[in-house]
């Protein structure tokens, strides 16, 4: 495996929970990959997503494997809680039980604060993730993936979120058009 010691000192820290500006855009980081990869490593580069593919398919990185593996467990997790709760017929599959723990105490809370339980759980499944060299290519494939999440976490916004509930909620109730 590569080591990219040219690359990852220019890969700024950021908090994945928070406020703050990001340092660097998801773009930007791909570009300053794209200055030291290969094919090989673009493609996996590319297709990085806090969405794992329906089936489990290699990609090349382990790290970013156990990542889909985890987060595909996740959200089966819920959806089968979700079925259950919907009294609906979802196809049982097999999830490690600590995972369907952490989807049982998320759906025991209000959607906003269920959603920062979840963020923080997917941020320390890519911590844990992370190799001990940090210069592997593992190692930049979870920094781009904390980056997306990151990003995904600051599109967060309360005052636009009611906002919206309160359109949503008129418009149903027929107050407004």
């Amino acid at each position: 495996m590569a080591e990219w010691y040219y690359l990852v000192p220019q890969l700024p820290y950021f908090q994945v929970q928070g406020t703050a500006a990001l340092p660097i855009t998801s773009d930007y980081f791909r570009e300053l990959c794209s200055r030291s990869f290969g094919a090989r490593e673009m493609k996996v580069l590319d297709a990085l997503s806090l969405e794992p593919p329906r089936a489990a398919v290699k990609t090349g990185s382990a790290a970013v494997d156990a990542w889909y593996d985890g987060e595909r467990s996740l959200r089966c997790a819920l959806a089968q809680l979700r079925a259950a709760k919907l009294k609906k017929d979802y196809p049982a599959s097999y999830v490690p039980s600590d995972i369907m723990q952490t989807a049982r105490t998320a759906m025991n809370m209000d959607p906003l604060s269920a959603e920062q339980y979840l963020n923080d759980t997917r941020a320390a499944l890519l911590e844990s993730l992370s190799p001990r060299s940090s210069f592997s290519t593992d190692a930049v494939y979870i920094y781009g993936l904390k980056l997306k999440l990151a990003e995904r976490i600051r599109l967060f916004n309360t005052e636009a979120g009611k906002t919206a509930y309160r359109r949503i909620y008129d418009h149903i109730l027929g107050e407004s058009t």
